[in-house]
């Protein structure tokens, strides 16, 4: 027991360093909902409607809202942010390297963040929604926790993956359908969410970068010299010594014989070339 006590800082902070964006980014909004939580209710609004993604920044400054909305949040629910930070962000992080996973972070958020403020846009011009909602405060960090927890599903098992699917779809769907059914309006948030996972859904090809792709050749692979030395010489194995021993010589007849045999082949050479007689000129010219 005391050792899994020691050992667990350690297992925290491989954790925290497998997705060092993940927690850096939840450091910094650490830092910005202390911040909040230390100044008055008029100056946090004021700070945040200087940081909100409006449509009057997105008109007039986008890139810099863009960027200083992502971190902040309203002064609350900074652990649970911390929660699902671990268990959608950090997961896709590892996944996909950090680079990747910020790209999906970055294109959820600002698709979103148009989409989202382009319906209000609408509603305001043809009179659904007051004029005051130019400066609506529109930051934290939804867009891109939606858009994640959309491409997260191609790294769930394919049994759960429909399952974590259609768990996603209600959840961003029930805030738009749910008002509808009673008669009341949606949020331009609840449709931001929704834009951010459909995103996440399509960034599916952002999962296939960079992946190692296994080519199969049809042609044999050059072989060494050396084993081609070897196919083109075989050498037979070696011969157990007690083998040799009870392998016969080889009969080698004695120097009579041989003299003999070759007596005997001699006259028979002889005697066939009499009996052919004498060769022509005209056969040897």
């Amino acid at each position: 027991m005391r050792d899994a006590v020691r050992a667990t800082p350690g297992v925290v902070w491989r954790y925290i360093r497998s997705a060092p964006g993940t927690y850096l980014w939840l450091a910094v909004l650490f830092v910005t909902t202390v911040i909040a939580h230390r100044v008055a209710p008029d100056q946090l609004t004021h700070i945040l409607q200087n940081r909100s993604t409006n449509l009057r920044h997105l008109l007039h400054n986008p890139l810099p809202s863009l960027f200083r909305s992502a971190f902040w949040i309203d002064g609350n629910g900074w652990f649970l942010y911390a929660i699902v930070f671990s268990l959608i962000h950090a997961p896709v992080e590892r996944w996909l390297g950090t680079a990747r996973w910020v790209a999906v972070v970055v294109i959820a958020h600002v698709t979103a963040t148009y989409i989202s403020q382009g319906i209000l846009l609408w509603a305001i011009d043809s009179g659904r929604a007051p004029q005051s909602d130019l400066a609506v405060i529109d930051i934290g960090v939804s867009y891109g926790l939606a858009g994640v927890a959309g491409i997260l599903v191609y790294r769930i098992a394919r049994r759960w993956r429909w399952v974590y699917g259609g768990a996603l779809a209600v959840v961003c769907l029930t805030p738009i359908v749910w008002p509808l059914v009673h008669g009341t309006h949606f949020t331009f948030t609840d449709i931001g969410h929704l834009c951010a996972a459909i995103v996440g859904v399509a960034c599916y090809p952002i999962t296939r970068i960079g992946r190692r792709r296994i080519t199969v050749v049809s042609d044999l692979p050059p072989v060494s010299p050396h084993l081609v030395e070897h196919l083109t010489e075989p050498k037979l194995p070696p011969v157990s010594p007690h083998l040799l021993e009870r392998m016969p010589e080889p009969a080698v007849a004695p120097t009579s014989d041989r003299r003999r045999i070759m007596g005997i082949h001699d006259r028979l050479r002889r005697g066939h070339l009499r009996r052919a007689g004498p060769v022509g000129s005209d056969v040897v010219g």
